[in-house]
């Protein structure tokens, strides 16, 4: 997912920000993207702010204030939040999710779905669509011939979006593909590996922000959102409004995966917990069948 960049506070780290100046662009972050700065990581924002102050010539936390107030914000805010948010996953790093999508969710959609539409929500680089992307392609297609997936992949980071589009990637985020796949789906390049066109071109990316409603209100008829390790980075309010927007944007039966330390108990009762072993996922009430509202051991 696209995180929130942690890195550890220098002894020698000098503050670029007042209390003041500090205060109103986490103010300023939080509104735009739903991303709360605590105190305790004042340091990482002044970090990421220092950067930019370096290469717009800029002395100071007021002047880039003012920077933003004087007609820049829309352009240096998209640079402000690629340089607060990094890229920290890899291929198949929820196998469990996997799992419970080959073995219970996709035979129950089989039997009535022709078209699957799966959505991303905070894809990073794109280690997350394009495993499901793998999956789909080498064991559920051959199952289930005459189904169609269409996967899309947000993120607020363009940066790493545009890498998710080339495809390209290091030995630290396949390091748990298995070697099957490298062989049939990757190339390799050097020290990298690129996913064959027929994969990349199972998943579309675009630029979303979680916390911009009326861009969230225009994703819908979902049957599957996968959210994982985002939500961590918002306070509750925040949540409620996210996982609001996700409720509506599935199709009745359809399902939410959010991390495995992540719950929605005290920000969500719209959706009903289902178990499948040890793993839980969340699913909208509508007019997919009983048996997957069960508990499965």
């Amino acid at each position: 997912m696209s995180l929130l960049a942690h890195l550890p506070q220098s002894p020698q780290h000098t503050a670029v920000l007042s209390n003041t100046d500090f205060q109103q662009l986490r103010q300023l972050i939080y509104e735009k993207t739903g991303i709360y700065f605590q105190d305790n990581k004042r340091y990482l924002l002044e970090s990421r702010v220092g950067r930019r102050l370096n290469e717009l010539g800029l002395p100071d936390g007021r002047a880039y204030l003012q920077f933003l107030q004087n007609g820049h914000a829309r352009d240096e805010f998209r640079h402000l939040i690629n340089a607060i948010t990094i890229n920290e996953t890899y291929f198949f790093r929820a196998p469990a999710h996997l799992e419970v999508l080959e073995q219970h969710i996709l035979p129950e959609w089989a039997r009535t779905k022709r078209l699957v539409r799966i959505w991303s929500a905070g894809c990073s680089s794109g280690e997350e669509p394009y495993t499901l992307a793998l999956f789909l392609r080498d064991r559920i297609q051959p199952r289930y011939p005459y189904m169609r997936f269409e996967i899309i992949g947000t993120d607020i980071n363009t940066e790493v979006l545009q890498q998710a589009q080339q495809g390209l990637y290091g030995e630290y985020a396949v390091r748990n593909v298995p070697p099957t796949y490298l062989q049939r789906y990757f190339i390799r390049r050097g020290n990298h590996y690129q996913l064959r066109e027929e994969i990349r071109k199972m998943v579309r990316f675009q630029v979303l922000n979680l916390a911009d409603m009326a861009a969230m209100n225009a994703m819908r008829h979902f049957d599957l959102i996968i959210c994982a390790n985002v939500l961590i980075y918002f306070d509750d309010n925040m949540k409620r409004r996210v996982v609001q927007c996700f409720y509506r944007s599935l199709v009745p039966g359809g399902y939410l995966f959010i991390g495995f330390s992540e719950t929605l108990y005290g920000i969500s009762q719209a959706f009903q917990p289902v178990r499948f072993g040890k793993t839980i996922v969340y699913r909208k009430e509508g007019e997919a069948s009983e048996s997957n509202t069960q508990r499965h051991g």
